[in-house]
């Protein structure tokens, strides 16, 4: 009976030493989680549930438990490099077949998707618009990065904040009508890059002439065409726009390249007319040229953008996060991956940020939970314990053979 004890007890101490080799060898894994050798004694009863001995039967392995502490987050510089700090799983695709890890170590592929070094596609909820703010999340898609190029966006609003000098000097219109291409014929102007429908850039040009007192017309210019006719603009006696809702059209300008014709409206109400030298603190207007892709961002909260080379962003998606009842009970599949299972429960799919789920860290890894100086420690122990068991077996073969020598 000793001999079959003392070799529980060495299957027992060998199973310990898998567990606490395996943690040591995945210590530099991304996304690891240390597993830890769990045993119960064995206790031989009778048929009728009476003990036939007070000695238990040795020891068996019952478990190897997975244990998902959170591991330190290492940061790369990489923007595909995610990072779950607190509970959660990124979703991936498998060839059609959802798993779940913690490795988020993602590149791009040769079609656009974004894979980790298995091919598997992470997933996300896919948007309902390009601001980032709306999410279906009632379907999970793969992540595919846009490589085409943005489209442009013509300019629909020009927004302008000016002071004009109320000391300036007033300008007959009719003994000096306007000409762009004589400064005497106005006072001020300021320009700026607007776009039309295909995204070609064009230079308007406003200009400002002072007609008496608080009156002034305003002509626009673009690509050395005038546009329109003068607008007027009238101001309060203590500088202020009369009219501050009103937003001035000066009229539709053709490109002259197929594009669709410029129709701008001029947001002045922030326009001033003080006792001070003409100056513009802002000017601004909404449209923008084509774009290529220049990089992905991706927030704290999992929503994907797209940055371009016009100064747009566009949401692509938001990550998609998982969560179980009992992450032990999962299925490990390697490859940093698990499958479901019925131990673990259902899936609970959410979002970062949100009820039980952590954060994603963009340009981080997280590493593995393992701590070598522990794991060291209990191979120490694992080692003693072989040995212990092994010294059972030679002490008990010490005692059959003295029984057996007996005369």
């Amino acid at each position: 009976m000793p001999f079959r004890t003392a070799l529980s007890g060495l299957n027992a101490a060998s199973a310990d030493l898998r567990v606490t080799g395996n943690n040591i060898a995945n210590s530099g894994t991304v996304g690891f989680k240390e597993s830890r050798a769990e045993f119960s004694d064995v206790f031989a009863q009778s048929y009728g549930g009476i003990s036939q001995t007070a000695v238990g039967s040795g020891v068996r392995l019952s478990a190897v438990t997975q244990q998902f502490g959170q591991g330190n987050i290492d940061f790369t510089g990489n923007n595909l490099d995610l990072a779950l700090n607190g509970q959660g799983f990124f979703v991936l695709n498998d060839g059609g077949t959802q798993v779940y890890s913690r490795a988020g170590a993602f590149k791009v592929d040769r079609e656009g998707y974004m894979v980790n070094s298995e091919a598997k596609r992470l997933q996300v909820y896919p948007p309902q618009d390009t601001t980032g703010t709306k999410f279906n999340t009632g379907l999970v898609d793969d992540l595919r990065l846009s490589t085409s190029e943005a489209p442009p966006k013509a300019t629909a609003e020009v927004s302008a904040r000016l002071n004009l000098n109320a000391n300036a000097e007033a300008i007959d219109a009719a003994a000096t009508p306007f000409d762009k291409d004589d400064p005497g014929t106005f006072h001020n102007s300021t320009s700026v890059t607007v776009y039309d429908s295909l995204g070609q850039a064009h230079t308007a040009t406003m200009y400002f002439a002072n007609r008496g007192p608080l009156q002034w017309d305003s002509h626009l210019s673009i690509e050395g065409q005038d546009v329109g006719v003068a607008q007027s603009l009238t101001f309060n006696a203590d500088g202020s726009l009369a009219d501050p809702t009103a937003a001035i059209n000066y009229g539709s300008f053709s490109p002259g390249n197929g594009a669709e014709d410029l129709n701008i409206e001029f947001d002045l109400r922030e326009a001033t007319q003080y006792g001070a030298s003409f100056n513009v603190s802002s000017l601004n207007q909404d449209g923008f040229t084509t774009g290529r892709l220049n990089g992905i961002d991706i927030d704290a909260t999992g929503v994907v953008f797209a940055r371009f080379t016009n100064g747009q962003a566009v949401s692509l998606g938001k990550v998609a996060l998982a969560n179980f009842a009992n992450p032990q009970g999962l299925q490990q599949l390697g490859d940093n991956a698990w499958g479901e299972a019925f131990g673990a429960g259902e899936v609970i799919l959410g979002q970062a940020d949100t009820g039980n789920f952590g954060l994603i860290q963009s340009g981080g890894l997280e590493t593995s939970n393992v701590d070598i100086a522990q794991q060291l420690v209990n191979l120490i122990t694992a080692q003693r314990n072989f040995q212990a068991n092994a010294q059972v077996i030679s002490t008990a073969d010490t005692i059959t053979q003295t029984i057996i020598n007996i005369r």
